[in-house]
């Protein structure tokens, strides 16, 4: 008997005395965040993972871009196809860039697809204003603008907003691990420097 029939044998035998059929799944967890301030639970949520966060106006996003990108040294900057020219005159547009190209970028700008209060997470999907994966985990510097109205409550919020047949990149703050000694090393899969725009 192999390990993998052994293993089966006995999850068999663990539910044999269970009724035959399905077995409902209770789904009475929390599923939004009624009376909750999302913008700004998603603003300290977002800080908790060491990102930079700013809330901006929205009439201000290409001048705030620019102060930011200005203030942390980012001069070659790739963006997605289709993000507004406005909000980055000058950046090179991802047409595709190879691997090498986009490692001699010192940043990227997207918009994402969605954020989530309750864990701070931004997801991406590809889709308007945020170019392919490979454009935000290759260079070590990523500003991504969340307006106000793509914020929401939970992840099951966020899941039912999201076509779960697109490439979903989940983003909670700057790329990190730890060592077995627990030492925390930024920037190992993706980007050193996270800033999030919170567009009002």
């Amino acid at each position: 008997m192999s390990a993998r029939e052994e293993i089966l044998g006995r999850v068999r035998k663990a539910l044999s005395d269970l009724p035959a059929g399905t077995v409902e799944v209770s789904r009475e967890y929390e599923t939004s965040l009624p009376g909750v301030d999302l913008v700004e639970l998603f603003a300290e949520r977002v800080d908790d993972y060491r990102a930079k966060v700013v809330r901006i106006p929205a009439d201000t996003l290409p001048a705030a871009i620019a102060a930011e990108l200005a203030a942390a040294g980012v001069r070659r900057v790739v963006a997605p196809l289709d993000l507004p020219a406005g909000w980055v005159p000058g950046a090179i547009v991802d047409s595709p860039l190879s691997v090498s190209e986009l490692d001699t970028m010192d940043g990227v700008v997207t918009g994402c697809a969605v954020g989530i209060a309750e864990t701070g997470t931004i997801v991406l999907d590809a889709g308007i204003h945020q170019g392919r994966r490979a454009i935000t985990l290759v260079p070590d510097y990523h500003l991504c603008v969340v307006r106000v109205g793509q914020i929401v409550g939970t992840v099951p919020e966020a899941i039912a907003r999201l076509d779960q047949n697109r490439p979903l990149t989940w983003i909670s703050g700057p790329s990190a691990t730890s060592d077995i000694e627990l030492n925390r090393v930024e920037g190992v899969h993706g980007p050193r420097t996270l800033v999030v725009l919170i567009a009002e």
